[in-house]
């Protein structure tokens, strides 16, 4: 009985067959997102040798998702969020065909190529916030962080091999092969969604344009528990993400060894992983406020301490630590942030989200890059993960309701509207 409450809960999975197809056609679909990340990547460098170009693939996903998230989520809080999650689906399955077709036809420029990536992200800016909501309409609130612990292990489980399978299918049959796949996958989640029930979002529908924006940030202003688990977050990633450096840290430490840069990345994802198989030991656990402070902090610690490692083993044990730390506080704070918002706000509360996880990593690379710039890859590691440390104390000890709430206390909270 110990053993099986330390494991992955697949209590929602057993209890919920809309759920099931859900996440079952979310996985597959997701294995098929990042093959296409690997397709695009390589043809893109395949057509220009830059890799300015390259890192434009990042930029082109990353633009559309800040800009259009809180618009989107103020329109998913306005109508049926099942229909509008399958339009956005359909958009992205369309643009996954077009990108097979110029891949096996060829002669579309960069841009192009490019362009059609970023217009796949403006539909993702929309259906991701719309899909964060379906869980809490599928599942009661003591399943709900099992369902994201679920949510999570399939991410990584896509994150792990489908850069792997991409990277066959395109070194085989081409990056048209793998677009295509890809298109293939979306079908899986139009069917999953398909036998979702009606979503509307609630009695208080979002304000049109702006102003619903602006009752969406409202309410993140005064609700100190979702601000707190979102500063949480900011001050996981801005302040001390890592993997702008792993090349630096691998030359300076450990002889620029490809294999053991290679290794630095598996580490953390490994550790993720590990962490979902055995979720069970934190998602019964009654306060995942508490939880996320601590798998936050840990995830710092752990990264000082990589910092500081002298040899390539106890770096890669570290490593493993903080990919663990990290799945802990995600689950943790989807779980707070989706038991304490009302379901009126839950698709702007989670366009906020989804930007906060989209950004955060990107401007933590570049802090991390500028500070070894100035002095050395090691310097920034441990730096970030003190300063990373220090944020998580203050947010910790000034939100006395991010560490004391618990599901028995979250019905009260997210009964107060907009």
């Amino acid at each position: 009985m110990g053993m099986r409450h330390t494991l992955l809960d697949v209590t929602p999975l057993r209890s919920s067959p809309p759920f099931r197809r859900l996440w079952i056609g979310q996985a597959l679909s997701g294995f098929g997102s990042q093959m296409t990340l690997v397709a695009v990547m390589f043809q893109v460098w395949q057509m220009t040798k830059s890799t300015a170009w390259t890192g434009g693939v990042g930029l082109a996903q990353a633009i559309p998702l800040v800009a259009l998230g809180l618009f989107a989520g103020s329109l998913v809080d306005r109508v049926d969020r099942r229909k509008f999650y399958l339009l956005t689906t359909s958009g992205q399955a369309v643009c996954a065909l077009l990108l097979a077709l110029q891949g096996f036809l060829g002669h579309v420029p960069v841009a192009g190529v490019l362009g059609l990536v970023a217009l796949q992200s403006c539909f993702v800016a929309g259906g991701g916030p719309a899909s964060r909501t379906f869980i809490p309409h599928l599942l009661p609130k003591q399943q709900l962080a099992a369902g994201l612990a679920l949510r999570r292990i399939a991410f990584q489980g896509a994150m792990l091999l489908g850069p792997a399978i991409g990277g066959l299918i395109v070194g085989g049959s081409g990056v048209g092969a793998c677009y295509l796949i890809d298109a293939v996958t979306f079908g899986a989640a139009l069917y999953g969604a398909f036998g979702l029930p009606r979503m509307n979002p609630g009695n208080e529908p979002a304000r049109p344009g702006l102003r619903g924006v602006l009752d969406g940030l409202a309410f993140l202003s005064r609700t100190p528990i979702i601000r707190g688990a979102l500063l949480t977050d900011l001050a996981t990633t801005v302040l001390s993400m890592p993997i702008s450096l792993f090349p630096l840290i691998n030359a300076e430490r450990f002889g620029g060894n490809p294999r053991t840069l290679g290794l630095f990345l598996t580490a953390i994802a490994v550790g993720g992983v590990a962490a979902s198989l055995f979720s069970g030991t934190f998602t019964r656990f009654p306060r995942p406020g508490l939880v996320m402070l601590g798998g936050s902090a840990t995830w710092g610690a752990a990264l000082t301490l990589f910092g500081m490692s002298p040899g390539p083993w106890a770096a890669l044990v570290f490593l493993v630590i903080a990919g663990a730390a990290d799945t802990v506080s995600v689950v943790s704070r989807s779980t707070v942030v989706q038991m304490h918002t009302p379901h009126e706000l839950l698709g702007r509360v989670s366009a906020a989200e989804q930007i906060v996880g989209q950004a955060g990593p990107d401007i933590g690379n570049m802090r991390g890059g500028l500070v070894a710039d100035a002095s050395s890859g090691a310097t920034a590691l441990v730096s970030g993960g003190l300063l990373c440390l220090g944020a998580v104390a203050v947010v910790g000890a000034t939100t006395a309701d991010l560490r004391s709430s618990s599901v028995s206390t979250s019905a009260r909270t997210a009964s107060a509207g907009p």
